[in-house]
């Protein structure tokens, strides 16, 4: 297990994965020092004849000689801490002991991305299988982790840890997702099973059969909810209604393992096992659009929140690629070439940027700047390939678990109220702690 870049909890706080949910052990967070980035000082020098008088005048006064002094360079001398940040500095507006008389607009540096995790909490028994979705993050901030048999809730806020369900010896997790609004959590099973939950009384609403084989992928779209499973299908269940299920949508021939609604609630994509990529929209029982180009299994899905009919794909061990498909106009419009098994997609709402996680070989999470597609930060630390990815209700935070028992927190987004000032959120390290 990867302990790297967490603080490790007091031999006096350390628990067994099986004991129980005593607050001492939830309220286990160690605080540290502020994140620091990496950085290096750096010295350049700086000389422009042009402005030599104007220099003159600004750093030593109207009197000033017109011959300075032979070590008068060194005023030209400036020092920053991040070398992205060089081309946005003025010799001679640097010092803060200077007034000048130059109207001059800095150039806004690249956001720093925290390289570290601010928080980090131990998931015992998150099984490393690329075809489960077994984290999800709710709009009143309220992590879902299904570890084993048994489902989880983390709230952020207070970090009470709440045992929601054990399916007990015969069955296990293999997908959590929530309502788009409210405490409703699904759960697809590996016997088949979708059950409804309601967080807020820990109480099951509902149980629904459908599928013969594991549910492990899950996706809401108001009170309709989709659910894809190993045996190729489909299933759109209306929780009011008293069916099971309302359609049935038969189109992969291999296990479905990603469905996401678009965010206008009119079409769902679905990835599957099959290295198929499918559209279906709201009334359709065959799909309206397929795309074949991936060559391995697409799990990683994602709708742009800025763009109508803007979808990301990604592709398995064997493909490596995220494409990005216009399903107005049916057009593949790029395709970037990751080196490495695209696990997750997600989309910023505050920003053009997208996140993807990765497996084999580099087990990183890469962010994003659309359309350019150039990196703003690669992020390590899990050991193991990162197949679980959710952001948080504000949009800033992401979480990612992966088979090596973790779950980790990065501050990745800028808010949507402050992108043009640096967010505090994931500044300060907490440590580790468990989440049951």
């Amino acid at each position: 297990m990867d302990h790297s870049n967490t603080v490790p909890p007091s031999p006096s706080s350390s628990s067994s994965p099986s004991s129980s949910f005593s607050s001492h052990r939830v309220e286990r967070m160690i605080n540290s020092n502020h994140y620091k980035s990496p950085s290096r000082t750096i010295c350049s020098d700086r000389f422009i004849p042009p402005y030599s008088s104007l220099l003159r005048t600004a750093l030593f006064g109207p009197d000033a000689p017109l011959t300075p002094d032979k070590t008068s360079h060194n005023i030209f001398r400036y020092k920053t801490e991040t070398r992205q940040s060089m081309h946005s500095l003025s010799p001679f507006i640097h010092n803060d002991d200077v007034v000048s008389t130059v109207n001059h607009t800095p150039v806004k540096p690249p956001r720093k991305i925290p390289r570290s995790p601010y928080k980090v909490l131990d998931a015992p028994a998150l099984q490393d299988d690329f075809y489960l979705n077994l984290v999800d993050w709710s709009s009143l901030n309220v992590l879902a982790v299904g570890l084993g048999n048994c489902v989880y809730l983390w709230n952020a806020c207070s970090s009470k840890v709440t045992k929601l369900c054990d399916l007990g010896n015969d069955d296990c997790v293999c997908s959590v997702g929530w309502a788009q609004r409210g405490t409703l959590l699904a759960v697809g099973t590996n016997s088949g099973q979708v059950q409804i939950w309601d967080a807020s009384q820990c109480k099951m609403i509902r149980t629904m059969e459908g599928h013969r084989l594991r549910v492990g992928a899950l996706a809401w779209s108001s009170s309709l909810l989709s659910s894809g499973g190993k045996d190729k299908n489909i299933y759109q269940r209306d929780i009011r209604a008293q069916d099971d299920f309302v359609s049935k949508l038969s189109g992969h021939k291999s296990e479905v393992c990603g469905l996401k609604w678009s965010y206008d609630n009119r079409e769902l994509a679905s990835g599957g096992n099959d290295n198929r990529l499918l559209v279906w929209n709201q009334h359709s029982t065959q799909p309206v659009l397929k795309y074949c180009e991936h060559t391995a299994a697409v799990k990683a899905i994602a709708w742009s929140p800025h763009v109508h009919g803007l979808l990301a794909s990604g592709g398995g061990t064997a493909d490596r690629c995220i494409r990005f498909w216009n399903t107005t106009t049916n057009s593949h419009l790029s395709c970037m070439d990751t080196g490495s098994q695209v696990c997750n997609l997600a989309w910023s709402k505050n920003v053009n940027e997208l996140v993807s996680t990765h497996g084999y070989s580099q087990n990183q999470i890469i962010v994003w700047r659309y359309p350019t597609m150039s990196k703003l930060a690669t992020l390590t630390g899990h050991t193991y390939r990162v197949l679980y990815l959710a952001i948080s209700p504000d949009g800033q935070t992401i979480v990612t678990g992966a088979g090596d028992e973790t779950l980790r927190f990065w501050n990745v987004f800028p808010s949507l109220k402050s992108q043009n000032t640096e967010s505090e959120i994931g500044a300060l390290s907490f440590g580790r702690t468990i989440i049951r």
